[in-house]
């Protein structure tokens, strides 16, 4: 005896929504927060240690190398902005990055494909336990198929977004290269202009020794002095003259850079740069904002956290390989022996396949994938920390050097207005036989060091400042990203 069940009505209706509202939870845990939103470990400090020469508001002008007040080096920025090959090729990056972005997004839309051709088949008569004649079939077919993976569990988009964190990155590093570049193209040209000061300082103490020398010459003429006098005297001149070589050497060679720098070749740039020009000025008021605004000016810094993101994207891409894949393919077409038969009623075919896809057993690999991808979001968390570490260090770091080359140049100033005085004093006293000839040496030697100290101490402190300006993120718009 058998005992019939009736089924309630709409029990397959139910049974269908309890599974997918169990996939769509499966789907939510596997998404997960991969956002890294809590990936400092530490905030960032309050303020920087700084002096009078900083303030606490933040950069009105990205264009930093408009406050040096050198027309020159404008121009030289931005020819090298639209030369450098770096840059270039930063921006290539970002053509190739949205593209993978636009193939990535592609993964929404079904693909369709058309096919056409002529097929001839033989099926074997002796499959079945009588045989039977073999069959010939031949036929023209013409169809669309169409194949389609919905975006039921969000795989898709996770992939999507992966790829915009990407793109986005690269945007961020073409906005590094822009602002390493701009430094360089500064920094480049205040080294010129401190090799032609220097050269300065040199063909004017050569004036100035060589009438020392004469000054010598005539008294050893005249019996008031010894040929020990003249020989030191010409010992200082010549020495001061074969400085020159060297700077003329050190003079070419930064043109080189420079010109490497702006993507063009020496002689296009050596008519503007071989006329000597002043440094600009070094001493001002830099606005270096607050730390934490360090966190969107600095490009590495948005391209660390650009690519924290593509690692979180790619842990939800991992976490969402555990779920089914739904996709609906299809295809609709014409098939007929005859060419002509074609498009004849009889000759339509069709088909529509839902179809739900679900791996139940990989070995494992599935879950190593998602092990590694979680490692590598974790290295990306470490390499953000550090990159705004890095970054505060940077900023701290040139603060303290340009102030610091700042006394040291007050100081470096006294020290030349008091060795101008002990050199005309020492002259004064030679003419009139009152102090050896060792002395007016001596002043001369401390005179010319200290002019070139003072040279030098002039370059690094625009150096510094320069160095300050890229270690603030400067040179590039950071509302672009």
């Amino acid at each position: 005896m058998y005992l019939l069940f009736r089924k309630p009505a709409g029990y397959l209706r139910h049974t269908l929504l309890a599974a997918f509202l169990a996939l769509y939870a499966a789907a939510a845990y596997a998404g997960g927060n991969n956002t890294g939103e809590a990936a400092l470990t530490d905030s960032v400090p309050a303020h920087w240690i700084y002096d009078e020469h900083f303030n606490q508001s933040i950069p009105t002008d990205d264009n930093w190398w408009h406050q040096l007040g050198d027309p020159l080096l404008d121009s030289l920025i931005a020819r090298g902005i639209e030369n450098n090959p770096n840059v270039v090729i930063a921006g290539k990056r970002i053509v190739m990055a949205k593209e993978a972005l636009n193939a990535a997004r592609a993964g929404y839309y079904p693909s369709l494909g058309l096919q056409g051709g002529w097929t001839k088949a033989r099926s074997s008569g002796a499959l079945g336990n009588v045989s039977m004649p073999a069959t010939t079939t031949d036929y023209f077919s013409l169809g669309l198929n169409m194949s389609w993976e919905i975006d039921v569990f969000g795989k898709i988009s996770a992939k999507a977004s992966q790829q915009k964190a990407l793109y986005n990155a690269t945007r961020a590093e073409y906005a590094a290269t822009m602002v390493t570049l701009c430094a360089n193209i500064a920094k480049a040209y205040v080294n010129l202009r401190v090799w032609q000061a220097e050269w300065q300082v040199a063909v004017e103490h050569i004036a100035s020794q060589e009438k020392i020398v004469k000054i010598t010459e005539a008294r050893h003429e005249a019996g008031l002095a010894s040929m020990l006098d003249v020989t030191q005297a010409r010992i200082v001149y010549y020495s001061t003259q074969a400085s020159m070589p060297t700077l003329r050497s050190s003079i070419r060679t930064t043109i080189n850079s420079i010109a490497l720098l702006l993507g063009v070749y020496p002689r296009d740039i050596n008519d503007l740069l071989e006329p000597t020009r002043p440094l600009p000025d070094h001493r001002q008021i830099v606005p270096v904002g607050v730390p934490a605004e360090l966190l969107r000016r600095r490009p590495d810094i948005v391209e660390a956290e650009y690519e924290l993101a593509s690692y979180a994207a790619a842990l939800g891409i991992a976490k969402r390989d555990f779920l089914p894949t739904l996709s609906l393919n299809g295809s609709i077409g014409t098939g007929a022996h005859s060419a002509g038969d074609l498009f004849s009623r009889n000759s339509l075919t069709y088909s529509i396949e839902p179809t739900l896809t679900w791996t139940i057993f990989d070995g494992m690999s599935r879950r190593a994938n998602m092990t590694s991808a979680r490692q590598q979001m974790e290295i990306g968390i470490e390499s953000y920390n550090n990159t705004v570490m890095t970054a505060v260090e940077e900023v701290d770091n040139a603060i303290t050097t340009y102030a610091g080359t700042l006394r040291n140049l007050d100081i470096l100033d006294d020290v030349v207005t008091q060795s101008r005085k002990s050199l005309d004093l020492s002259l004064d006293l030679y003419k009139r036989g009152l102090s050896p000839f060792n002395n007016v040496v001596t002043a001369q030697m401390n005179l010319l060091e200290y002019q070139n100290s003072v040279v030098t101490a002039s370059g690094n402190a625009l150096t510094a400042l320069i160095t300050l300006y890229e270690a603030l993120g400067g040179g590039w718009d950071a509302a672009d990203m």
